[in-house]
């Protein structure tokens, strides 16, 4: 199987309690909540007859026993639980949005996790896909769906193979298809490969892809609740997230709410990259310090690297000196305060050693790469700051550039139909205000500003 952390590396030592995931870079602590990584590392925890072992499917049955869509719904709003694909939106509240005389209901969990420095989504099918799959038919159900869609990305080949094979033990089981343990409840499930465009995880991008046209987003509104797939209502909610929803039903909101904090409640998974002594993906409660984090959780930096900066959620979200991130707690609220966003957990941690224009450059070309083209700002804009920030890197750059990637980014910021501009405008400024230092000391002498202040050209790279 392949590896799942961000990258490989050599093994690290453990403190006591904790134990290491051979290969996979993923890090079970001693104490922590396990509410949705609780079978990570289980032998043969994929399998349907493990899951059930250890409690799975009683939360349907429980649901299909004799609760109504409504009383669903109503429980993952008295929990609180947000979306943990990146927006933070309550997940209650996006599913009362379903028209109710919709005649037809869709719902999408998104798995085209594309976004750098996060991977928590691949180990929860890889580990323990029944958990997202029966958080899938009891989150159909309170939509009133009859058909649900798993999208993963094309990349993730043997996640597929994992999740198709999970959703045919389910028919088998008759957790899936007609009549759904004798409750007359109906629910048809289907893996769809992606193509490996980071666009698809937009929402209606992801819509347009399973309908076979080009994997770009739509304006809103119309919002996917209303008309989404084939113009009908349509929820697509992220993989942790639905993972979420059998423990909040099994357990009760109240239970769910005594982890977090009062606006960020729950657990949340955080994949970790970077020389710390523990990478990996992390469970613990929203609003536990970073400090607490840094030190106990992940054990601080490895091979006596010092930390310079970390981007918290994911490569989409303004960037924290090292300073900066020691005062936030892990939620919305703090982080949002601090001038970042919790996003999708993709912890990122920097060195000081890491030359901080070179990273920014490698992020403004994942972004120009992946942008759809459809709207000017992004397709321009992305390649005008990646050019920029070459340029400066190639020793041929002026204060006038720096200058002109604000220019750029105030061309970009809220202008385009999707996020996906605002998600390169966001890391480059936050890059440039707090490490201006850096990206000045690559600028040639003012007097060949005349020579060299031309805009650049040259192919893409």
């Amino acid at each position: 199987m392949a590896c799942a952390a961000a990258s490989c590396r050599a093994p690290t030592p453990t403190a006591k309690g904790w134990t290491e995931l051979e290969h996979n870079g993923v890090f079970v602590g001693p104490s922590g909540p396990g509410l949705l990584s609780a079978r990570f590392g289980r032998p043969d925890g994929h399998r349907l007859a493990v899951y059930e072992k250890d409690g799975g499917y009683q939360a349907l049955r429980r649901v299909l026993g004799g609760m109504q869509p409504a009383d669903v719904q109503a429980v993952v709003k008295e929990s609180g639980l947000r979306g943990r694909g990146g927006a933070g939106f309550p997940t209650g509240t996006k599913w009362g949005f379903v028209p109710q005389a919709a005649d037809q209901v869709y719902f999408f969990v998104n798995a085209d996790e594309s976004e750098p420095g996060t991977f928590k989504d691949r180990l929860l099918l890889d580990y323990d896909p029944h958990q997202t799959i029966e958080g899938t038919i009891i989150s159909s159900f309170a939509v009133r769906a009859s058909l649900g869609f798993i999208y993963i990305r094309g990349e993730f080949g043997w996640l597929i193979d994992r999740v198709q094979k999970a959703v045919d033990e389910c028919y088998a089981a008759g957790y899936l298809g007609k009549n759904i343990l004798g409750s007359g409840y109906d629910l048809d499930l289907i893996v769809h490969k992606g193509a490996g465009a980071y666009i698809c995880g937009e929402e209606t991008g992801l819509i347009n892809s399973v309908e076979g046209r080009k994997g770009q987003p739509s304006i809103k509104p119309p919002f996917p609740a209303v008309s989404g797939f084939l113009k009908k209502p349509t929820i697509v909610n992220n993989v942790e997230s639905v993972a979420s929803v059998p423990w909040i039903i099994t357990n009760g909101a109240a239970a769910y709410r005594a982890f977090g904090t009062e606006k960020s409640p729950g657990t949340k998974l955080f994949s970790v990259s970077g020389p710390v002594k523990r990478p990996g993906v992390h469970e613990v409660p929203l609003g536990m310090p970073f400090r607490t984090f840094f030190h106990d959780v992940l054990g601080g930096m490895a091979d006596g690297e010092e930390l310079k900066a970390v981007i918290v959620g994911g490569s989409s979200v303004p960037v924290l000196p090292a300073d900066e991130i020691m005062n936030c707690n892990l939620d919305y609220e703090s982080l949002g305060a601090a001038g970042t966003m919790l996003g999708s957990g993709g912890m990122i941690v920097i060195p000081q050693r890491c030359d901080m224009v070179e990273l920014i450059q490698v992020l403004m070309h994942f972004y120009w790469d992946e942008s759809c083209g459809q709207c000017t700002p992004c397709r321009e804009g992305t390649g005008w700051l990646h050019k920029l920030v070459k340029k400066l890197r190639s020793g041929e750059g002026t204060l006038a550039d720096l200058e002109r990637i604000e220019h750029v980014c105030s061309g970009m910021m809220g202008l385009t139909i999707c996020p996906l501009s605002d998600a390169a405008v966001m890391p480059m400024r936050s890059f440039l205000a707090k490490f201006r230092g850096e990206f000045e000391a690559l600028v040639q002498d003012h007097a060949q500003v005349a020579a060299s202040s031309r805009w650049p050209r040259g192919e893409r790279e």
